[in-house]
């Protein structure tokens, strides 16, 4: 039973709850309940949360299936804190109108990496295990 991802996944959890509530308030703030009305906070916010919505669920089904599929505990608690701080600074550079372009690269290479290496993991294992 996978014990490692679900710990990040409650980490994220939380991390989403304040991006929401972030743009709960800012939609309060701007009396705006649909859309973003022309103010670029709300707009960043909107998308840092949208962002953020996008990539975890697809990472962190993948990271559990790695360690269902038994991968290296070292190998998951990497990737699994590499997403964690992936997600953190890309929330961070979005939400800022100065934001510095090569933190947000950063950030996203992160993303990017960690996907890639539980995806191409969890392929092989589960390859080896319909195939022989």
């Amino acid at each position: 039973m996978p014990v490692i991802a679900p710990f990040y996944a409650a980490i994220l959890g939380l991390i989403f709850i304040f991006l929401s509530a972030r743009v709960i308030a800012a939609r309060r703030q701007f009396r705006v309940t649909v859309g973003f009305g022309s103010h670029h906070v709300l707009e960043r916010r909107i998308r840092v949360q949208g962002n953020f919505s996008e990539y975890v669920p697809i990472t962190i089904i993948l990271l559990t299936f790695m360690e269902l599929y038994g991968g290296a505990k070292w190998l998951i608690h990497l990737l699994c804190i590499a997403l964690v701080l992936g997600r953190s600074l890309h929330a961070y550079c979005v939400s800022r109108t100065d934001e510095d372009i090569r933190q947000r690269r950063a950030a996203m290479i992160l993303t990017f990496g960690v996907l890639l290496v539980a995806a191409i993991s969890v392929a092989i294992s589960s390859g080896r295990q319909m195939f022989g």
